[in-house]
């Protein structure tokens, strides 16, 4: 994995996006890990009785995909994720393709924080979860020869 970008190397308007199928496998380990095993996560029988009619993933599933994009790749490793503020703002279905985008918004080099926009949306566009991250990006590494 490449070094992140320090504070320096990060411009307004920089942006990185990924794109995921939500697959019942991802659901039912996401359930496992966290505990949540609601059951309109993970019974489609139960789903069917719900406003939704179906299965719907979790949010923070859907949402830590913006920390998949942070850690990795901008500002990418040695990040610290400082916070994110997050709505829901519309259902995640299995089989949704979802494309996460985080994009800086605003830059304090004198604190080296970044803001970064976040969004999830789905295949039709729409936003499905939407918030912002603050961050802390790793210092600049002088070069060695």
């Amino acid at each position: 994995m490449e070094p992140g970008k320090s504070i320096q190397q990060l411009n307004l308007g920089d942006a990185v996006v990924m794109t995921k199928t939500i697959v019942d496998e991802d659901i039912r380990l996401f359930a496992q890990v966290s505990g949540d095993a609601n059951p309109i996560h993970l019974d489609e029988e139960y789903a069917a009785t719900t406003r939704f009619k179906r299965r719907i993933a979790h949010g923070h599933y859907v949402a830590s995909l913006f920390s998949t994009l942070l850690g990795t790749q901008l500002p990418g490793q040695g990040s610290i994720y400082l916070s994110q503020s997050i709505k829901y703002m519309a259902p995640v279905y299995l089989g949704d393709v979802i494309t996460a985008e985080v994009k800086v918004s605003e830059k304090n080099e004198e604190r080296n924080r970044v803001t970064l926009e976040t969004t999830a949306t789905n295949q039709d566009g729409v936003v499905v979860v939407k918030g912002v991250a603050e961050i802390m990006p790793p210092k600049e590494q002088a070069h060695v020869k």
